[in-house]
């Protein structure tokens, strides 16, 4: 039972591993489109109306600082279940062990 509850346990760390790298790379690729994106609307809109550019700039830092605040969102979950057991407490107190 021991060993088998062992087994199990590395699947489960082995699966919060994967989803960390999925949790990261989807925030990074979603952040990256993001300020694309921003930056391309910001220089259309500095285009058509030159005498706005002060103004879209604080728009446009405004929008990129809640753009890193989900990115960032997303990094702190991925390390909260990297750094604690949390899933595999679950696995045990499901097990009784």
């Amino acid at each position: 039972m021991e060993e088998l509850f062992i087994q199990a346990a590395a699947e489960v760390e082995s699966a919060t591993a994967l989803t960390a790298g999925i949790i990261l790379g989807l925030g990074a690729a979603g952040t990256a489109i993001g300020f694309g994106l921003l930056g391309g609307k910001f220089l259309e809109g500095v285009a058509r109306q030159p005498e706005l550019s002060r103004s879209l700039l604080l728009n446009m830092f405004i929008v990129a600082g809640l753009l890193d605040a989900v990115a960032m969102i997303g990094i702190g979950l991925m390390l909260y279940f990297v750094f604690t057991d949390y899933f595999v407490t679950a696995l045990a107190a499901a097990v009784g062990g």
